[in-house]
């Protein structure tokens, strides 16, 4: 298994704390995010490879905290952007990686914190062998809006929304995603084709109007999505005495 890390965002709405920062690379307790997920990574004797796909604006950035991680695992990749309204999406950035491939993937944002063990998300994937989605339960139709919002049903996905105004559940995409190799060729299929690249509920939601079968993760756990400078301030603190709690 590979995972892929799409770390090539601009995070505007950090700024100034992102203008020559990623988000992914923020600290958080004196550690970068990113590395958060890489330790949650390392109990998962399947993934053989960690593809990191940047810009070129923060690259050399990228490039130095692989040295840090020491982790011979760790591929950097540059999609080539340099500012905001070159960005390519998600599924571009995940093309770039995906040429890298022929196996099963796991696909992560870098920019969240993942406050459960990935190896129980890979366990499932283990067990259905189908495409899998990450989902956590907000319990709140307000806050669910401006993300993925899905509907399951025995463990089956059935339904996505992208940042619905009337959402049918409170159940979003975690940012988390798992393909299997038979899986790629529909994937790249994807690519080619002019449907939207932003990010990668949307081939989820192209994959359940064909029918195809994808099964939902849901996990309790608390999971953040540093989105504004409040958020980022906030979460220090807990993500702290979570981090505590993990290792315990």
């Amino acid at each position: 298994m590979k995972a892929i890390i799409l770390c090539a965002g601009y995070a505007t709405r950090l700024y100034p704390l992102t203008i020559n920062e990623s988000k992914a690379l923020l600290l958080v307790n004196k550690i970068p995010l990113l590395t958060y997920t890489i330790k949650n990574l390392q109990n998962i004797r399947e993934i053989d490879k960690i593809f990191v796909v940047t810009n070129s604006k923060f690259y050399k950035k990228f490039v130095e905290w692989k040295e840090l991680e020491d982790n011979d695992k760790i591929e950097i990749l540059n999609d080539g952007t340099w500012k905001n309204e070159e960005k390519l999406g998600g599924v571009m950035d995940f093309a770039l990686a995906l040429k890298e491939c022929n196996d099963d993937i796991l696909v992560l944002f870098g920019d969240l914190y993942f406050n459960f063990p990935l190896k129980r998300f890979v366990d499932f994937f283990q067990e259905n062998k189908s495409i899998c989605v990450a989902l956590h339960d907000l319990k709140d139709k307000e806050k669910v809006k401006k993300f993925g919002v899905l509907g399951i049903q025995e463990d089956k996905i059935i339904s996505f929304e992208e940042k619905p105004e009337n959402p049918k559940s409170t159940l979003i995409n975690a940012g988390a995603f798992i393909f299997p190799r038979k899986s790629l060729p529909d994937l790249k299929e994807y690519i080619k084709s002019d449907k939207n690249k932003e990010n990668i509920g949307y081939v989820i939601k192209e994959f359940i109007e064909q029918g195809k079968d994808i099964g939902g993760f849901v996990f309790t756990e608390t999971w953040y999505d540093i989105g504004t400078i409040e958020d980022y301030k906030k979460i220090k603190k807990e993500i702290r005495e979570l981090e505590n709690d993990f290792r315990n």
